[in-house]
């Protein structure tokens, strides 16, 4: 901690064995909440954040789906727009394409609903079982990998992070740390640095990825402005008319207040039933989702997958299934 505060920069192994020591409680409330707060007055470096990715790993209950193609839809929130839950409806929709999603999430912190609070309202029920996991797996090709219930080592972290109510680097963690390390990812990010960092360190694995980070600071494609898109072979600079959408307003795609509010704008999409808005911001994620997983198709067709899902009720019926 001293060093940290001599404004040094920590080594991958330092950072991977401070956060071993919080996840065994060597911490006290106070020094965790010192220890989060350094980095929300500085930039965390891509060791850093490898060490902590990789100590967060060795501590999760891990998942083995291995015998399935499996893709991630995970934002690493702290974007502090408060938008309707995008990237947890466009998982619905790929899963109702025929995709299996295994989707990494948490209660919502700098938010008002994260993708646990509204699948936990609707009635879905958590689990870290394997079984269980598999079975909606195969009857819904949805999970939901409710982040406290694999990375048990975190409670202490919990609470710090709650009272703290901003954005710390648990947020940039989250999409890194998905238990069951799926081989597809689509990660939205809320700033360029971000996503640089996350490139580094997702070069280095062996799934195909998609990182988006809308240029007005949302960590999806939110059809607001200019997006950029970060894959495995390549960097390119998109606006919404170059995968067939309009711009739209911010308040387009807002949230709601509340979690009832953001339920209601849940179902009513998942339904059809949402605004051309919200069903065009859920389109683009899924289909770059879906592309992320078949890279040889166009998104324009990618498009065309992800809309039928939805307007057929194939991404409705994927969460009935699972509540």
């Amino acid at each position: 901690m001293s060093s940290l505060l001599a404004h040094q920069k920590l080594s991958k192994n330092e950072a991977y064995n401070t956060l071993l020591k919080i996840g065994k409680g060597d911490f006290n409330p106070s020094q965790i909440a010192a220890f989060l707060t350094i980095f929300l007055m500085r930039k965390i470096s891509t060791e850093e954040l490898e060490g902590f990715q990789q100590a967060l790993l060795d501590l999760c209950i891990q998942i083995d789906f291995s015998d399935y193609t499996t893709i991630d839809l995970c934002g690493t929130g702290g974007d502090g727009k408060n938008t309707f839950n995008i990237s947890t409806l466009a998982a619905f929709v790929v899963a109702g394409a025929g995709y299996k999603v295994a989707k990494h999430g948490n209660y919502g912190v700098s938010s008002t609903c994260g993708s646990s609070n509204v699948l936990e309202y609707l009635g879905y029920t958590f689990t870290n079982n394997q079984n269980e996991l598999q079975k909606q797996l195969e009857t819904a090709n949805f999970c939901m990998m409710h982040a406290p219930l694999f990375h048990p080592a975190m409670k202490n972290v919990a609470p710090v992070r709650k009272e703290l109510g901003v954005k710390t680097f648990f947020n940039m963690l989250g999409p890194l740390v998905n238990p069951c390390k799926p081989n597809n990812q689509l990660i939205g990010v809320y700033n360029l640095e971000i996503a640089r960092i996350y490139n580094y360190i997702l070069q280095k694995s062996n799934k195909n990825f998609v990182i988006v980070h809308s240029l007005d600071g949302y960590d999806e494609i939110s059809l607001t402005s200019s997006f950029k898109k970060i894959t495995n072979t390549n960097e390119t600079l998109l606006n919404t008319e170059q995968i067939g959408f309009p711009t739209h307003h911010p308040t387009a795609i807002f949230g709601g207040k509340t979690i009832q509010d953001a339920a209601t704008i849940f179902v009513k999409v998942l339904k059809n039933e949402g605004t051309q808005e919200q069903q065009n911001v859920v389109l683009a994620n899924a289909a770059h989702a879906i592309n992320c997983m078949e890279p040889n198709l166009s998104i324009d067709a990618c498009v065309v997958i992800a809309r039928e899902s939805l307007v057929t009720g194939k991404a409705y019926n994927s969460l009935k299934k699972v509540l």
